[in-house]
């Protein structure tokens, strides 16, 4: 190989290269932009000229990346979502037990929500919502997290933190509708606040519940009680 052809090599992968990252690139920006807009609108009264406004590109320019609009919110939750599910299964690795797992997968999932609310509006609406094009994906994204916290309660039920005469199904479910309300709550909220500061106190919640440590006091044994100091 002469130089000439070695130099011609090197360019034309560096095209090639430049050309794939331009193209990630804009596929990521007319994600972003859908995103925006359809926290703004609502899926189904988002257009796909909105998009292509929000995202700075021509019409025509969205059909080179994605199907149609359905497509872009199955790209959603098979792309977006799943990166934020990779962070939840990172934290949930790191814990040494239950309840850190626990702890760990509830603080990064407000987190994660906080720091892209319009990911948040989307993923809480379209999940609640049928959607026959995306639904293999909220499907499996659902399986996912469910199986995660699955995983939890039974290390909590074995090392004696959960109890272990509570099903699974409930317990589950208990957490997840917990999680989803908090964030719910917030995102309808009139008033900012600080999303993550909820972790702790959901957690506190879902593991003692909200009965006192100690057992209540005998009402009768209390009336006598005052009945004699007066």
């Amino acid at each position: 190989m002469n130089e000439r052809s070695f130099i011609n090599g090197v360019l034309k992968k560096d095209r090639t290269i430049s050309s794939r990252e331009n193209r990630n690139d804009k596929y990521e920006r007319i994600l972003e932009a859908a995103i925006k807009v359809f926290a703004e609108q609502g899926f189904y009264q988002s257009t796909v000229s909105q998009i292509a406004k929000e995202a700075g590109v021509a019409d025509g320019t969205i059909y080179l990346y994605f199907k149609n609009k359905d497509d872009i919110l199955i790209q959603f939750f098979r792309h977006k979502t799943r990166q934020a599910f990779e962070g939840f299964k990172k934290a949930v690795e790191e814990g040494a037990h239950a309840l850190e797992k626990l702890r760990n997968l509830i603080r990064v999932h407000l987190e994660t929500f906080q720091e892209d609310r319009n990911m948040a509006v989307v993923y809480q609406t379209e999940t609640h919502q049928i959607h026959r094009s995306a639904e293999a994906q909220i499907k499996e994204m659902s399986k996912m997290y469910l199986d995660l916290l699955s995983e939890i309660i039974k290390q909590g039920q074995t090392e004696g933190s959960i109890r272990k005469e509570l099903h699974l199904t409930l317990v589950r479910g208990v957490m997840v509708g917990a999680i989803d309300e908090v964030i719910n709550t917030w995102l309808h909220s009139r008033i900012p606040y600080d999303l993550v500061a909820m972790a702790d106190p959901l957690v506190e919640l879902l593991i003692h519940g909200v009965g006192a440590s100690r057992k209540p006091e005998n009402p009768e044994k209390a009336n006598r009680q005052k009945g004699g100091k007066r």
